[in-house]
């Protein structure tokens, strides 16, 4: 089945190249979709000279910034891949487990796949306290669902283009992980996780996500568990 990489992109002017050749280097992806979103370090620029060297990638721009969790959903319907994947472009996951990812679906025995970082796999020893947010929110995930997730959180997430696509998502930021698995567990969706590398960046070398989007997703998870 052909394969849509979604990646969402604000301000990663220093790693865009990186990770676009390390997707390209799988030659498992049939487009790559980019959705700037009203990015202002110069990632914008460039765009243009990245879309005519790597040949599967698609830009689609966001003239001012919505959130990570608005960019993906442009991607998601965008994409024309019986399979759509995240991939962030910070260089914190590792295309080459597209190859892990893929296998539940390939063997017929999921619809959604999850790369979980706790699973055992290879990952820089870094960000204690952002790995026990992490596990608290999965752990109010699975209580309030009834499920056995390691890794709510992931950036990792595979979909059979049916199932996100019609999939009522309306998450703008960092919500979009706990929105999305809390709408995929109501509807009993097969989801399968595997290990994947992870290589996690401090918040001096960008990273995004903080405190308040804890809450958030502590939200998020309580709100859809009782409307859709």
């Amino acid at each position: 089945m052909r394969l849509s990489v979604v990646m969402p992109v604000y301000n990663e002017h220093a790693t865009l190249e990186t990770i676009l050749k390390r997707v390209e280097d799988t030659k498992l992806a049939e487009e790559i979709i980019l959705v700037d979103d009203g990015s202002t370090d110069g990632t914008r620029d460039l765009l243009p000279d990245l879309a005519s060297r790597f040949p599967h990638v698609r830009v689609i721009l966001h003239e001012k910034n919505q959130g990570k969790g608005a960019a993906v959903r442009t991607g998601i319907a965008a994409a024309q891949g019986e399979l759509i994947l995240i991939q962030d472009a910070d260089l914190e996951y590792d295309p080459r487990d597209y190859p892990v990812l893929l296998a539940p679906i390939d063997e017929g025995i999921a619809d959604v796949v999850y790369g979980s970082r706790f699973l055992g796999a290879p990952r820089r020893v870094a960000m204690f306290w952002h790995m026990v947010a992490n596990k608290l929110l999965t752990l109010m995930t699975n209580v309030l669902f009834n499920s056995i997730l390691t890794d709510m959180e992931t950036g990792y997430k595979l979909f059979k283009r049916e199932v996100i696509q019609e999939l009522p998502l309306n998450a703008k930021r960092f919500d979009f992980e706990p929105e999305v698995t809390a709408k995929l567990l109501k509807r009993k969706v097969r989801i399968y996780e595997v290990p994947i590398r992870f290589n996690p960046r401090e918040y001096s070398d960008g990273k995004k996500i903080g405190l308040a989007d804890a809450f958030e997703a502590i939200f998020t998870l309580i709100k859809y568990r009782f409307v859709d």
